[in-house]
């Protein structure tokens, strides 16, 4: 029977399961907030993401979004590749790494210095005192130019703010033997040097550029378009032959080394075209190796020095004088006695030479000849033609630093500055000016522009000389290198040639010294020269003779001109008398050389033994001094 109190358990129990009853103006007011509420947040978020033209809108957060994220990257442009005539590559540009760092970034990490220091081998306060240095940039070089497997390993490591990117950089195969012409960029691959700086514009391209997404460590996510493709420099292609360059490069250095030279210059000139075949110096340097382009060893002589020519001038003051008419080849000039007054200063030839022809004017390399026949001339015969002939004006090669030279215009009165003039003297010309001067006679009387970049056709030239003054000419110079003359060692075996040697004393502080330049120029084959040559060596070592053009530069014209014909496959047109008369000369110098050789070091040893009888020997049993020095022994030439 149900009691009292269950009954009011189960009134209360339905009371409470009845719904809650809300007043209905309450309800829409809670229904219209949170309307308003989600018509404010579209309202904010079309703000942010639809509408244009709003303050911190959709534009200003895309932009503020790809500021952190998108990034204009420069793709470099290759360099062209310098060829030699042959195709063969003078400089060349190859990737490399280059390390670079956001210092914002990487200063974040300040645990991971250590690592990074050791691993770009460099002490880590001095990095870090760079980062603190570039701390509000967002980009510093870590290491430039790197090889790439290098950059890799270190990029393997992760190390936060550590990026890396393609750049370029130039190397030289030939290195030193062809350094001077070609010359050298900088770190940055734009032309310093050379026809490297001559030609800058031409080989230097124009960089691309690209966009990447990167993520906030700077790490390249995705590439996502190219803006502009890079272009490469064009390819430059110069006249030399890499062959010849190697064999001239290597006897020159020979010839310098051995006469105890401090400098010299070798230059090969096709005559037909006006190419230059070959132009080495010495001392040279390595491009590839910055450490050595340093002060003389950079500078390419051949065309940039000036100097006084001396007796290799000779032939051009003769052929002036034929061109006046007033000599011809048989014409004879009294060299006697030997010496010869002129404004009271004495001029002196080596020999008396007696009463002698033009021929031998030059065979002998008579001073006194060249002066005489200059003093029944024009003031200014010999030096016009010397003009005529390219000295003293810009050859017009292209090539930084090119010398003009100086050729003086005297009067009458001027006696003995006419009388320099007449053997090469008070005058100022380069190598390669003289190469020129002997290639318009090679050429008989033509005068090419001479080229530093292989040309597509030989030029016809200009005629500034009668053909029949220059053969004469062509025809003294091969006294010159025949048994009576200055330049026997200039002979080859194979083929015939014609040249003058020099011997001229340096001027310094305005005087003149016993310093020297010492040259031979010549042409070969005679009858059609192919090519001119011409090796100059500064201040050899040695005193009268023993340092003069034909003992030191004619050698070295032989063996550069022998071998080059041979490489550019020109027909031998030497006799067999010819042939047989200069091996046994060759074979003479041999015997003369061995036999000093052998003095030489006899000398030594005796100094050697001397010296350690002395240290043996007690003190009062020292020999004298002057009983203990050699005397030179003599050998007959």
């Amino acid at each position: 029977m149900p009691t009292a109190s269950s009954s009011r358990d189960k009134t209360q129990t339905h009371q409470s399961r009845s719904p809650l009853k809300v007043a209905r103006w309450r309800f829409y007011c809670v229904m219209g907030v949170m309307a308003v509420l989600v018509v404010l947040l579209i309202g904010h978020l079309a703000r942010l993401q639809v509408l244009p033209n709003t303050d911190k809108g959709f534009e200003f957060l895309q932009d503020q979004g790809e500021s952190r994220t998108l990034r204009t990257e420069i793709i470099p442009a290759y360099r062209g590749v310098i060829t030699d005539r042959n195709g063969s590559p003078l400089a060349v540009s190859t990737p490399v790494a280059t390390l670079w760092a956001n210092p914002k970034v990487l200063l974040q990490s300040p645990q991971r210095f250590a690592e990074l220091a050791q691993v770009l081998n460099i002490d880590k306060a001095d990095l870090e005192a760079r980062l603190r240095r570039y701390a509000a940039k967002e980009f510093m070089y870590l290491e430039r130019q790197m090889a790439p497997d290098a950059a890799q390993k270190i990029m393997e490591l992760d190390i936060p703010g550590v990026n890396v990117r393609t750049e370029y950089h130039r190397y030289y195969p030939a290195a030193d033997v062809v350094s001077h012409l070609v010359g050298m960029t900088d770190v940055d691959d734009r032309g310093q040097e050379g026809m490297e700086l001559a030609y800058d514009a031409w080989l230097t391209g124009e960089n691309g550029s690209k966009q990447v997404l990167k993520d906030l460590r700077g790490r390249t996510v995705k590439e996502l378009q190219l803006i502009k493709a890079a272009r490469s420099g064009q390819n430059l292609t110069l006249s030399i032959d890499l062959r010849l360059q190697y064999l001239a490069h290597r006897e020159l250095k020979k010839a310098v080394e051995e006469s105890g030279g401090i400098a010299g210059s070798l230059v090969i000139l096709d005559v037909d075209t006006g190419e230059v075949l070959a132009i080495t110096n010495y001392p040279a340097y390595n491009p590839n190796d910055r450490s050595q382009a340093k002060g003389a060893a950079m500078r390419n002589r051949a065309i940039t020095d000036m100097y006084e020519p001396g007796s290799t001038f000779k032939p051009l003051g003769i052929l002036a004088a034929l061109e006046t008419g007033k000599f011809k080849p048989s014409d004879v000039i009294d060299t006697n006695p030997g010496y010869f007054q002129v404004a009271g200063k004495t001029i002196k030839d080596h020999d008396n030479e007696g009463v002698i022809d033009l021929a031998m004017i030059i065979a002998k390399s008579s001073n006194i000849g060249m002066t005489k026949i200059t003093l029944q001339l024009d003031p200014n015969a010999m030096g016009n033609m010397y003009s005529r002939l390219g000295v003293g004006q810009q050859i017009g090669t292209g090539f930084p630093g090119e010398a003009t030279g100086f050729v003086p215009k005297l009067k009458p009165a001027q006696l003995i500055e006419r009388a320099n003039l007449s053997y090469g003297y008070a005058l100022h010309t380069t190598v390669l000016q003289a190469v020129q001067a002997y290639a318009v006679i090679a050429a008989g009387g033509v005068k090419r522009q001479i080229s530093l970049l292989k040309v597509d056709a030989a030029p016809e030239g200009t005629k500034i000389v009668d053909q029949k003054y220059t053969d004469q000419v062509k025809a003294m110079l091969q006294k010159v290198v025949a048994a009576e003359g200055t330049g026997k060692r200039a002979r080859t075996i194979s083929y015939t040639v014609a040249g003058k040697t020099g011997t001229a004393f340096k001027s310094v502080g305005g005087r003149y010294t016993g310093k020297q330049v010492s040259s031979f120029a010549g042409m070969a084959p005679v009858d059609n020269p192919r090519i001119v040559t011409m090796v100059v060596i500064d201040e050899p070592q040695g005193a009268g003779t023993t340092a003069n053009g034909g003992m030191v530069a004619a050698p070295a014209f032989s063996k550069v001109t022998e071998d080059a014909l041979r490489m550019l496959q020109v027909p031998p047109d030497a006799t067999t008398e010819q042939v047989e008369e200069v091996k046994a000369y060759a074979a003479r110098n041999e015997k003369i050389a061995a036999a000093k050789a052998a003095a030489k070091l006899k000398a030594q040893q005796d100094a050697a033994t001397q010296s350690q009888e002395v240290v043996e020997q007690p003190q009062d049993s020292m020999a004298k001094p002057q009983d203990a020095v050699a005397k030179p022994q003599k050998v007959s030439p």
